[in-house]
């Protein structure tokens, strides 16, 4: 629920920048490792502009890719886990469970999938990130009262060449 403060946030930085003018858009970069689920930002988005009087205003999100680089060796890697095709079905359980289903911990043994790896793959040091950690108001769109309105063609008579 987090991505209601952070739509707050860039609904604020967006009518900071406004300068009173309506904010028709809102441009948004947001990192892979930001831990925000672009959808919720969305919503809550709608709802934090129609609070702040910007009802109407759109979001766009530019996804950012998470990139680390180890400190000691210099590789670079992307820690997004490997597709699930990439490795071997998991076999059937040899027990069904019928009741109960308790939590347990256990740790991690090997390259499980669907776990994002924050370890340098040559030697194993913890990686920095070099990208991925954005959340950042890029540019806004505004009205600008000052310009006429644009001329409403729905009333206009065809030409006599088209209507031939």
């Amino acid at each position: 629920m987090h991505e209601l403060a952070l739509s707050r946030a860039i609904v604020d930085a967006a009518l900071r920048h406004a300068d009173g003018r309506p904010i028709t858009t809102v441009h948004v970069r947001l990192g892979a490792l930001r831990q925000a689920v672009p959808e919720s930002l969305a919503f809550y988005f709608d709802v934090a502009a129609a609070d702040a009087g910007c009802a109407g205003a759109r979001l766009e999100l530019e996804p950012v890719p998470a990139l680390l680089r180890c400190p000691a060796c210099g590789r670079e890697w992307d820690p997004e886990p490997p597709p699930l095709a990439a490795h071997p079905p998991a076999p059937p359980p040899a027990v069904v469970v019928v009741a109960g289903m308790r939590g347990e911990v256990r740790p991690l043994r090997g390259d499980p999938a669907g776990v994002p790896r924050f370890g340098c793959p040559d030697c194993g040091a913890g990686g920095r990130a070099v990208a991925g950690e954005e959340l950042e108001v890029a540019w806004i769109e505004v009205e600008d009262p000052g310009l006429p309105e644009p001329p409403d063609h729905r009333d206009r008579q065809p030409s006599p060449e088209r209507s031939a």
